[in-house]
């Protein structure tokens, strides 16, 4: 009768463990083929992303690198099944100078692009992207661009449309040289546009191989510089009206 007690009990924790087993490996499954978690840290997307922004990424969406898999083991080069990223794309991927390292910006430059910035105005093949001013932003959270800040909305030739914030006239981004994006490559942008380092500096062009993925939407979404650990802090600080929207 022992016996049989603990034989029911090895069975009931082996078949624990493989339940254990296949639901960590259909996690790791979703993480590198689908949808992986990203949080938003710093302000450079403001205000189509904020600090406390808590987002998925869709990996499917330019196919897959080496920086697609856990650890970015070198066991291939370039992309498969791969497809091509949209101007306008909110792109996560991995920084060119230190591949550790995830940025996310949005995507203004395709191969063979002419990009420059003119007194605030950016170029893209000599052509100004259109821009109206759309109301001010402030953000809650504590190194935040400012009060009050200018928003002004850009459309791109593809009528894709997007708020920017130029929270200074003279920045060291407003006036920039001319940029030829090389093959294989992009030109990304923060929509923050006074306070993003992003192709304009040390990041330069994104080769192919670095793209992550596109940012889908927002799942979780906490301001006030609220860690996601208090979650006691969790209902005076949610912002509720934030979560599940897509990111534009």
């Amino acid at each position: 009768m022992f016996e049989k007690a603990e034989k029911k009990e090895q069975n009931a924790l082996w078949e624990n463990i493989k339940v254990f087993v296949q639901a960590l490996l259909l996690a790791v499954i979703i993480r590198t083929v689908l949808f992986q978690p990203f949080t938003i840290p710093s302000g450079s997307m403001m205000p189509t992303l904020l600090v406390g922004d808590y987002i998925f990424v869709n990996k499917f969406a330019y196919g897959y690198s080496r920086y697609s898999l856990p650890f970015s083991p070198d066991l291939f080069s370039g992309r498969i099944f791969s497809s091509e990223p949209k101007r306008g794309d909110v792109v996560v991927f991995r920084y060119p100078p230190n591949p550790q390292v995830d940025y996310i910006k949005r995507l203004v430059g395709l191969p063979g692009d002419h990009i420059q910035v003119k007194d605030d105005i950016l170029y893209i093949n000599g052509q100004p992207v259109p821009r109206q001013p759309d109301g001010t932003f402030t953000s809650d959270y504590r190194n935040d661009p400012g009060v009050d800040v200018p928003v002004y909305r850009e459309t791109l030739d593809d009528g894709k449309t997007y708020d920017t914030l130029d929270a200074r006239p003279d920045s060291a981004g407003d006036n920039t040289r001319e940029f030829i994006v090389p093959a294989g490559h992009y030109f990304m942008m923060g929509d923050n546009r006074d306070n993003s380092l992003d192709s304009r500096f040390d990041v330069g062009y994104v080769p192919a191989e670095n793209l992550v993925g596109r940012a889908s939407f927002i799942f979780f979404s906490i301001g006030n510089d609220t860690s996601f650990l208090e979650f006691w802090k969790w209902p005076a600080n949610m912002r509720w009206d934030r979560l599940f929207k897509g990111v534009q």
